[in-house]
């Protein structure tokens, strides 16, 4: 630890941040480069909280996105105020989504290109009908993605405010007011491309596309208007670049972060508080005008002592691998480089996700469980050793649906390798060789495989009930009880700055920034 970075002691901050996650990172930034005092307190040995690189396997050199893994709700407003020193790398292919046909291995890849796109789309479906209709839906939710983003950063807007700004009522009702569902089977008819555009709306939910709550509208939504684009880049350096550069740029301004400090306590009166917090040679106070919570909304009432929401529910298994060599597709047309540089759909045909539901919302584990996959390092081979990639080595990310934590409560380790299993024995009917083939093995001739389910996330980084959200994600507009910028509490100088906040969730920096600026703003009336 540097050396100004000493024990908080018992004296005054501006602002305490509790957690080091990146949006703790991004308000810390932000304070102290506005000339507030700013303390960190990081409950673990390191910042980054889900956002971080590491090198999960024994002796190879290979430094993974662990958890999350692709950026692009963060706003290049937050990259420009604060200078970091972080890059993206976009990605040529959207998506490749293998299937048997007639007896045919055959597949959708979307990208390289509209002429190729195109063409993919006319193979799989013998018409032009499904890629002029994939037009005209990507080019309404691209328009919505440029008109709402920008409003992540500003004030939230009320209902009526953000309806005028998306000015497209059928763009509104399809995205806001009915099941993502209803537009998906009106405007799509072939099964493969139902289910591609229906997977934004599942990624950490779960939820079917005809769900009456819309959590699947606001999950798409937030998966579809990120960067004013909607597309999903590479962290040059993997995800703990962008931590990295976080904390350095909040160190810089002036921001004490101190690691090994777990806040267990928050007093306020509404104008000044204290924050209690332990570390392995004691216990310790640090007094605030402000504190910033960078935790779970349960986390947060834990401190408090406020009454806690209603329990939160993950749904994803995570797997991360290093492989010797990509494996083979049985679509031969298709370069396996190509397929897994974008996004790689598995067993995510709609009505392949429709049974996957039924089947985990009745308590059994999905017969063909969806997920998707991506290489990291076919974009950024930076996270490689350089003699790793000269003999030609791989990462892959999987990130599998509709597996709630509820189907893991009983044996998690045992449910956990059944599901690994059945996964990978999807994405096996695919290739022309077993993935088992291809997978490195570290320095004590272990195959480079790790599985997360809900259950171990909650464990590892305090996800309530592992959801990368930390609750449902919320309208990106005001309604009752959120605050001017969705990150208020019922104390008034304390602020919910993580993923649960009203347009939380996912690595964007929202909530961070929001929370920084209802502070600034605070002080000014």
């Amino acid at each position: 630890m540097p050396a100004h970075e000493g024990t908080p002691g018992h004296r005054t901050y501006d602002a305490v941040i509790v957690g080091g996650g990146h949006n703790g990172l991004v308000a810390a930034a932000y304070l102290a480069r506005a000339g507030r005092s700013v303390l960190v307190l990081e409950r673990l040995d390191h910042t980054g909280g889900a956002a971080v690189s590491t090198r999960p396997f024994a002796g190879i050199d290979a430094r993974l996105s662990r958890y999350s893994y692709l950026v692009s709700l963060l706003p290049k407003k937050i990259v420009r105020d604060l200078g970091l020193d972080f890059r993206i790398r976009t990605r040529d292919v959207s998506s490749y989504t293998p299937v048997e046909r007639d007896g045919h291995s055959t597949g959708l890849l979307v990208g390289g290109g509209e002429r190729r796109t195109r063409e993919a789309f006319e193979r799989l479906t013998g018409g032009e009908r499904e890629y002029a209709a994939w037009q005209r839906f990507y080019g309404m939710t691209g328009e919505v993605a440029r008109r709402v983003f920008p409003t992540l950063t500003e004030p939230l807007p009320s209902r009526e405010e953000l309806r005028r700004r998306v000015d497209d009522e059928d763009a509104w009702r399809i995205l806001f007011e009915e099941p993502i569902g209803v537009a998906i089977e009106d405007r799509f008819t072939d099964d493969l491309v139902r289910g591609v555009v229906l997977t934004d709306a599942l990624i950490g939910t779960f939820a079917d596309a005809h769900d009456t709550s819309l959590k699947q509208n606001r999950c798409f939504l937030y998966h579809v208007i990120g960067g004013g684009t909607g597309d999903w880049d590479v962290p040059v350096g993997g995800m703990g670049a962008l931590t990295d550069a976080l904390a350095t740029a909040a160190r810089d301004a002036g921001a004490v972060i101190v690691t090994g400090h777990e806040a267990v306590r928050i007093d306020t009166d509404g104008r000044t508080a204290e924050v209690s917090f332990r570390t392995a040679d004691g216990e310790g106070v640090a007094a605030a005008r402000h504190v910033l919570v960078n935790a779970s909304p349960q986390d947060l009432a834990a401190l408090t002592g406020d009454t806690p929401p209603a329990p939160a529910e993950g749904a994803q298994l995570k797997v991360n691998m290093l492989l010797k060599r990509l494996p083979r597709l049985r679509d031969s047309s298709v370069d396996p480089r190509e397929a897994f540089s974008g996004t790689f759909h598995i067993a995510e045909g709609y009505d392949q996700l429709a049974a996957a539901h039924a089947q985990a919302a009745a308590g059994e584990l999905p017969a063909a469980p969806p997920s998707e996959i991506y290489c990291h390092s076919l974009t950024d081979p930076t996270i490689l050793a350089p003699d790793l990639v000269e003999q030609g080595y791989q990462t892959l990310t999987l990130f599998g649906l509709h597996t709630p934590a509820r189907l893991f409560a009983h044996d998690n380790d045992a449910v956990r390798e059944e599901l690994l299993k059945s996964t990978l024995a999807q994405l096996d009917a695919h290739l022309a060789e077993p993935i088992a083939d291809c997978l490195a093995t570290d320095a004590d001739g272990r195959p480079c495989i790790e599985a997360k389910t809900p259950l171990d996330l909650e464990r590892d980084l305090r996800l309530p009930g592992g959801n990368i959200f930390h609750r449902d994600l919320a309208w990106p507009y005001a309604q009752e009880g959120t605050g001017r910028w969705g990150v208020e509490t019922p104390h008034a100088n304390v602020l919910l700055c993580g993923a649960g906040a009203v347009r939380g969730g996912g690595v964007s920096g929202v909530p961070g920034h929001n929370a920084a600026m209802a502070v600034l703003e605070a002080e000014q009336s």
